[in-house]
């Protein structure tokens, strides 16, 4: 274990999304691998219409994808799915296709990240909102090359930016599940602000072994408006990212040294 010199917080929560813009789950703990969390973004849906990759960004297209629940067992296959009507479904059921095609109203399949495409397309529908470079439009953005995920494979969010963004907007609840991190950080200051911003281009080692280049702002999307669980629709969420951080909340990171991860584990600066 490394001093704690340069500790910044600690492991509050971890999360993975085994499919695409389904609700995920908590972890305990999680291997870390070149391609993030082991598990994290597994499959994804594909629309048999377009082939373009299933996205809660186009709300407009797929209303329902934030009622689908997505888990993984210890081997990390097959995805279990738990539809909204409460059925249980698995990857590896030879219906699978069908089951969730009906649930959708869309002819869909489910692809596994380690079969996909080279390239996959997905789309986003911008709100028409003031500050925002796109209104009421839906762009297409490519996935990097054999993954679902949008852009890097790892995404850190600290609590002090979530207790910032509550100030801002008492009325909205700021809670993780609207902005799909997969490691959440109990910050050593406990101070309100966007702390993560400025580990932009530094280096941050997490537990024992894995080390994570913080890379970039995660930009956010009307995801970040959408009900889901108890969480009500809310556009005045994605209103106060615009207005008070560039709609910038959280950052990304690329692994450059694998390892376990455990909830309570420090991060330190490097």
């Amino acid at each position: 274990m490394s001093s704690k010199q340069g500790v910044v917080g600690s492991i509050v929560s971890l999360w993975w999304y085994p499919v695409k813009s389904m609700l995920g789950e908590e972890l305990i703990a999680a291997e870390v691998t070149q391609g993030g969390l082991l598990g994290d973004r597994a499959y994804g849906l594909i629309d048999g219409s377009d082939g373009k990759v299933a996205t809660a960004k186009n709300p407009r297209k797929w209303p329902e994808l934030f009622g689908f629940h997505a888990a993984l067992g210890a081997t990390a296959a097959p995805v279990r799915i738990t539809l909204p009507d409460g059925t249980a479904v698995t990857s590896d059921q030879p219906d699978i296709h069908q089951i969730l095609s009906k649930a959708l109203q869309r002819e869909i399949r489910l692809e596994s990240a380690a079969h996909s495409s080279p390239a996959g397309v997905s789309e986003q529908y911008w709100p028409d909102m003031e500050g925002r470079d796109h209104r009421d439009t839906v762009t297409d953005f490519d996935l990097p090359a054999g993954t679902f995920f949008d852009c890097a494979v790892v995404n850190l969010l600290t609590t002090s930016t979530l207790a910032r963004l509550r100030e801002l907007y008492p009325q909205g609840r700021f809670e993780i599940p609207r902005f799909r991190p997969n490691i959440v950080v109990e910050t050593a200051s406990g101070e309100k602000a966007f702390v993560e911003n400025a580990w932009i281009g530094q280096t941050i080692e997490v537990g024992d072994a894995v080390r994570l280049s913080i890379t970039a702002p995660c930009g956010r999307c009307v995801m970040t408006t959408l009900a889901q669980g108890d969480l009500p629709q809310d556009a005045g969420i994605l209103r106060t990212l615009v207005q008070h951080s560039k709609a910038q909340v959280g950052v990304y990171a690329s692994v450059l040294r694998r390892g376990t991860v455990r909830r309570g584990d420090s991060l330190r600066l490097v």
